[in-house]
């Protein structure tokens, strides 16, 4: 490809091919971006996350991890992993988790996990405070042909977490989670919204109580 210094606008889904997206996310300059690429466009996000964003993302590991535990359920977690489809897909979701026997499916060294070669994730997890229309939008349908198997929003603005099961290439929502039974998807809005007047210690121990009485 011929070597341009073109710059491409960001935050924002633009036309390209997949060598001009690699070029692009390779750069320096977004070493600390997050990069997708779907539908022959590609999307690099420069804009830094901040202490909503942070804490909410926080949350929702908290909650996964605690019922995790509770219930038993082996599981690996990845927070800000890229996930790859030469030529088709790239995805960056801001947490994504293998489950059961798939939990220790990615080894270790990995530094983007080529779809090609491994499963895409049981869950990932997009934290929306100012990319809410597209993380409902462009991002589902790409995490729809990733085959992810369950896809959450969480809004940060309203504490609401709108899950969505994938599968035959579309999504449904759910209220309750089909990889997690019996995690009900309204506890996770009841514990973001607890976040914003308590501290991560108080809300932890409340949703051990809740998940323990499942």
């Amino acid at each position: 490809m011929k070597n341009t210094q073109t710059i491409l606008p960001t935050d924002t889904w633009v036309v390209a091919n997949w060598d001009e997206f690699i070029q692009t996310s390779e750069n320096p300059a977004f070493a600390k971006a997050k990069a997708y690429y779907y539908s022959g466009k590609m999307l690099i996000e420069t804009m830094g996350t901040g202490y909503d964003h942070s804490c909410d993302n926080t949350i929702m590991i908290l909650a996964v991890n605690l019922y995790c535990m509770v219930k038993g359920i082996p599981v690996n977690g990845l927070t800000g992993c890229s996930f790859r489809k030469s030529g088709l897909w790239e995805c960056q979701p801001d947490v994504a988790y293998y489950i059961g026997d798939r939990a220790k499916s990615i080894p270790r060294g990995t530094k983007i996990v080529d779809l090609n070669q491994y499963s895409p994730p049981d869950l990932a997890i997009e934290v929306s405070d100012s990319t809410l229309s597209d993380d409902l939008g462009n991002k589902r349908l790409l995490y729809e042909e990733v085959s992810v198997t369950e896809y959450w929003v969480v809004d940060v603005k309203s504490a609401i977490v709108r899950a969505f099961a994938v599968s035959n290439s579309g999504s449904r929502r759910l209220s309750e989670s089909l990889i997690f039974p019996g995690l009900k998807i309204s506890l996770l809005e009841t514990a973001l919204s607890r976040s914003w007047s308590e501290n991560q210690t108080q809300v932890g121990t409340w949703l051990m109580q809740e998940f323990q009485g499942i």
